[in-house]
């Protein structure tokens, strides 16, 4: 029958080999984007997925925990490394398709352990994890991290995870206005008394209450959905933003250095980068996320303070 048919296409789709889907992918690009959407919940990861900070176990959720997570963090450097040389083969750099295919191949193959020992040798964080992905890509060694600079991967990992932390709150959000809009639907006509400054004032309904609720925490969503949409990537931008490096990698072309750091940015989903940077990104974007952050705590207490009043 027909839907025999289909669930036996469906069957077959969802066990294809991963590796048999890239080999069908025409370009590296392609191939980088599927790659980098996998991530598994075993392996060297495994312990590795957890925030470690003495507020979390109390409060985080596991969501949470796990986007600000060491095996968060340094996949990202990996897919960054990536991407940047995904992108720099495409604009004419020799970088190999085999290389390309090994890093590909190691985005989630992390000695922690080997990490950690390079970092004490180099007494730096970055190139640790550079000769950590070189152990088991030594093939793509001579290319990861080609003309990019520390903030390269440590600026462009904290906005993606803002990002996503974004849109997690972003989840929570709709949650509990979805479940206040079925509170004040119910309790709409229960009668409770108002109050101005404190002090007893005129009727009004539980369920009014709670829309005022729902109002704060949707201007609070709208800002949040603000601040994904206009996040910008760091971007390429060399060690103190002249880009200074990636001219001498492309002999001087400005057009192949800008056609870089657009390339980088679509290949790790964002629409734009940040116009000029130093060596990091503007704090102003800190600020940005953190006053929205700010904003739906507020919401928060105040919903609290009347809940408190309510009772």
């Amino acid at each position: 029958s027909l839907l025999l048919l289909l669930l036996i296409l469906t069957i077959a789709l969802v066990t294809i080999p991963v590796t048999c889907q890239q080999d069908n992918m025409s370009t590296n690009a392609e191939k980088f984007l599927a790659a980098a959407a996998q991530c598994p919940d075993d392996g060297p990861l495994a312990d590795q997925q957890v925030y470690e900070h003495p507020l979390v176990k109390r409060y985080a959720t596991k969501e949470m925990s796990y986007v600000w997570s060491p095996a968060m963090k340094f996949t990202t450097w990996r897919k960054l490394w990536t991407a940047l040389a995904t992108a720099e083969q495409e604009l004419g750099i020799d970088i190999s398709d085999e290389q390309l295919e090994e890093m590909r191949a190691k985005l989630y193959d992390i000695d922690f352990e080997f990490a950690a020992q390079k970092e004490a040798e180099f007494r730096h964080d970055v190139m640790g994890h550079v000769h950590a992905f070189g152990q088991v890509a030594p093939t793509a060694m001579p290319i990861i991290h080609l003309g990019a600079t520390s903030c390269y991967v440590g600026d462009n990992t904290d906005l993606i995870q803002i990002r996503e932390a974004l849109k997690l709150i972003k989840r929570k959000l709709v949650q509990v206005i979805a479940i206040l809009k079925d509170f004040a639907v119910k309790y709409r006509d229960l009668p409770t008394l108002g109050y101005t400054h404190y002090q007893p004032a005129q009727l009004t309904t539980v369920g009014k209450r709670a829309t005022l609720w729902m109002q704060d925490l949707v201007m609070d969503l709208e800002r949040v959905n603000r601040e994904i949409q206009d996040l910008p990537m760091r971007g390429v931008k060399g060690t103190t933003g002249t880009q200074a490096s990636f001219l001498e990698l492309f002999n001087g072309d400005h057009g192949k250095v800008k056609a870089l750091n657009k390339r980088v940015c679509e290949l790790m989903g964002f629409e734009r980068a940040i116009p000029v940077s130093g060596q990091t990104y503007t704090r102003k974007i800190d600020f940005a996320v953190l006053s929205v952050l700010s904003g739906i705590a507020q919401s928060a207490y105040k919903m609290c303070g009347d809940i408190r009043l309510l009772a």
